[in-house]
């Protein structure tokens, strides 16, 4: 028995289309998802190349002022310049902890796809992996441009981009689905 043809599968309007190019649903899905991820992290990368080419390090362009800038600056470390200060090691460390990730994360959605709240977090969570290993693991140093202040209080948040704002809605919404499983599994 031979294969259909794809005009005789499209003629009927059978799912033999879909078997014959061997789509599976969550397959599709998982390409959404992965394609997401793909985009957020362009965009981190594109606006992190258009910053580098607009700005000098430590630089400031107020948007709103007494409330946000954008900034240069350079992180060697993690969130919060968390080892930042170290004699280099932390680079390859924070290198592998994204490509791990990178590889990990998208097993992880595989694994909820099911879920589209953690899949999403999932996907934002992997683009920010990315957005981020990928100048670790060139630049030696993360590039950071947002900067959120009250100057009349004296409070300055860290400098951030968009793989850190990735990764924190990641998080966020990683702990919204948890939160209303357990809310649903306390009302049974």
């Amino acid at each position: 028995m031979s294969a259909p043809h794809v005009d005789d599968c499209l003629s009927r309007g059978s799912g033999e289309f879909s078997a014959l190019l061997l789509v599976n649903p969550k397959q599709v899905q998982l390409f959404r998802w992965l394609a997401l991820g793909c985009a957020l992290a362009c965009a981190d990368q594109a606006s992190k190349w258009w910053v580098l080419a607009q700005l000098m390090p430590g630089e400031r362009v107020v948007l709103i002022p007494g409330w946000f800038d954008l900034t240069l600056v350079f992180n060697r470390g993690a969130a919060f310049s968390f080892l930042a200060d170290q004699s280099g090691w932390q680079r390859w460390f924070f290198t592998l902890v994204s490509l791990a990730a990178a590889f990990v994360l998208p097993w992880m959605i595989t694994k909820t796809i099911d879920r589209p709240l953690s899949c999403a977090a999932l996907a934002f969570i992997w683009s920010g992996a990315i957005g981020n290993g990928l100048d670790r693991a060139i630049e030696g140093q993360v590039t950071d441009f947002f900067l959120f202040y009250r100057e009349a209080w004296h409070f300055y948040f860290p400098a951030f981009n968009i793989a850190d704002s990735a990764i924190t809605l990641g998080v966020v919404l990683l702990l919204l689905e948890e939160f209303m499983q357990w809310r649903k599994t306390a009302r049974n």
